[in-house]
């Protein structure tokens, strides 16, 4: 398991991509939408073939027949950091706290990917603990983006329970466990120096 993209949500599209926008002093890309939840994003190239997405429900599709993914049926309040991703090699044989969890086949163009969405949309821990995605073939969101200059330094995950989360999912480069309130923290190296996004 590994790092693969971190994600910000909205109400809307534009209050997330304007809160990283703003927190990071860096323009967006256009990314596309996703016809099997619902939702609409956009995307920020990261260093070391990492990317970020600001997502939100999409006003203009119908309605999924399942709950959203990232728990965006829920979602209320500012823009912020919400979720974070992670790739491995053979999602099938992946679990989550609770037991496995049936993957589903998404695609956005060319891209085609499997992930593990719970039944609810929620992940386990108050939804911090890491989606998982397997990308299928060779294309990746982040080889597609325009550099932006800006590369993830750490991610510090948030948890009354971070000693057991942490337990559970071991090293990961790059991320952080700590005790506290349910939240996550970017620290981000950009053009105009570090910065924080939650």
């Amino acid at each position: 398991m590994e790092l693969d993209h971190i994600a910000v949500s909205g109400e809307t599209l534009e209050e997330a991509a304007a809160h990283v926008e703003q927190a990071l002093g860096v323009s967006l890309q256009p990314g596309g939408k996703h016809a099997r939840f619902g939702t609409h994003n956009r995307l920020l190239g990261l260093e070391d073939g990492l990317y970020l997405e600001a997502i939100a429900v999409d006003p203009e599709a119908p309605g999924p027949d399942m709950p959203r993914w990232f728990d965006l049926d829920r979602f209320q309040g500012s823009a912020r950091l919400t979720n974070w991703i992670c790739r491995v090699p053979d999602i099938e044989s992946a679990t989550m706290p609770g037991g496995p969890v049936a993957p589903i086949d998404l695609d956005r163009g060319a891209l085609r990917w499997r992930m593990a969405v719970p039944p609810s949309g929620r992940l386990p821990f108050d939804n911090l603990y890491p989606a998982l995605i397997q990308w299928q073939g060779d294309l990746h969101p982040a080889a597609m983006l325009q550099a932006s200059g800006c590369k993830l330094r750490r991610l510090v995950v948030y948890h009354p329970d971070a000693l057991e989360l942490a337990r559970l999912l071991g090293s990961l480069e790059l991320v952080a466990f700590d005790t506290g309130p349910a939240s996550l923290r970017a620290e981000i190296d950009t053009p105009h120096g570090l910065r924080v996004l939650e």
